[in-house]
């Protein structure tokens, strides 16, 4: 398959496809006589395991990783654990921060009172309430 139809068929714009081709995750493709890029099944099924991982928020490097665990399939799955650890633990981390986001702006946009700019309690809880040391504000 060319690059546009492996690219429909994971849902990756073709420009994904070439970078991961051009950082090692995807393998060059073989070419056809005519130089088109020319994609089998193990570029199919490998792009779509960068995919979901993407998907699930890994890192490009923890991607990688994942990429050669898979490819050794007859090892522990000991690294792979550490490293679906190490990421629910960073998920796990964001949506603490996102709760506390999330409080603050229940918070901010409760104290308004629908009246004019110059009270406007989310403006104000915007701006600078101290002078910043060596800065103009």
């Amino acid at each position: 398959m060319k690059i546009g139809e492996l690219a429909n068929a994971t849902a990756t714009k073709v420009e994904t496809v070439r970078y991961y081709e051009r950082i090692g995750l995807l393998s060059p493709p073989a070419r056809t006589s005519a130089n088109y890029r020319a994609y089998g099944s193990e570029h199919l099924a490998r792009l779509s395991f960068i995919r979901r991982a993407r998907d699930l928020g890994f890192t490009l490097e923890a991607v990688r990783e994942l990429l050669a665990l898979s490819d050794d399939t007859g090892q522990s799955c000991e690294a792979v654990d550490e490293i679906a650890s190490a990421h629910l633990a960073e998920v796990e981390r964001k949506i603490v921060d996102l709760a506390a986001l999330r409080s603050e702006l229940t918070r901010v946009l409760g104290s308004c009172r629908h009246g004019t700019i110059a009270d406007c309690k989310i403006i104000e809880s915007l701006a600078p309430t101290r002078q910043i040391k060596g800065a103009d504000l």
